[in-house]
């Protein structure tokens, strides 16, 4: 009798390389879009009054931290957030993201990125050979799957509750799209590889 055989599953050496492939694309992909390509200019408009708006956001806001304007003071009641969301009806509003000081380090933010990008995919490696080594097509729709998946619960749903406008979002679904989309090619090849 014939013992049933067990799907086969990447050697640990394949899953690092091709983790460590796969964060490197999603990298580069990262920098040249924020950098290069000019993908997220939509994300912060210019206005020639930030120097006086700075001046009275940081002469007023004390504390670090992320404000929507107007909003109610904690604790209040629904009813009084109802009220408040009537008279707001047609009327301007935002949210400020208020840091007292800017700190010009990218090495360690650089580093954090790669190291998120290494763990993700590497995640994705493991969520996708559950059962053995998918086809390349299934890695790639694997990939691109988590990319979108990425972008809706993320910046899309930024979108869906706090009305940030379409062009602030549209480059990050470039991003998810492009980067897990290349990753995924990279992946199905490589999971592939005999």
């Amino acid at each position: 009798m014939q013992l049933l055989s067990q799907p086969k599953t990447p050697n640990m050496k394949k899953w690092l390389i091709g983790s460590l492939v796969g964060a490197i694309v999603v990298f580069a992909w990262q920098f040249l879009s924020w950098t290069v390509l000019g993908i997220h200019e939509g994300e912060a408009k210019y206005t020639a009054s930030q120097d006086s708006l700075l001046n009275v956001i940081s002469s007023t806001l004390k504390e670090d931290g992320v404000y929507m304007l107007p909003t109610v003071p904690p604790g209040s009641s629904m009813s009084a957030g109802e009220e408040l969301a009537k008279k707001m009806d047609g009327k301007p509003w935002a949210t400020v993201t208020y840091m007292s000081a800017y700190k010009h380090d990218m090495a360690r933010p650089m580093i954090r990125a790669f190291l998120i990008d290494l763990f993700l995919v590497f995640t994705l490696i493991y969520i996708l050979t559950r059962g053995g080594t998918p086809t390349s097509i299934r890695v790639v729709a694997g990939s691109v799957a988590v990319g979108l998946f990425t972008w809706l619960v993320g910046p899309y749903m930024m979108h869906n509750w706090f009305q940030t406008p379409m062009e602030a979002v549209t480059g990050h679904l470039i991003d998810s799209l492009v980067a897990w989309g290349v990753t995924g090619l990279w992946l199905g090849w490589w999971l592939n590889r005999k």
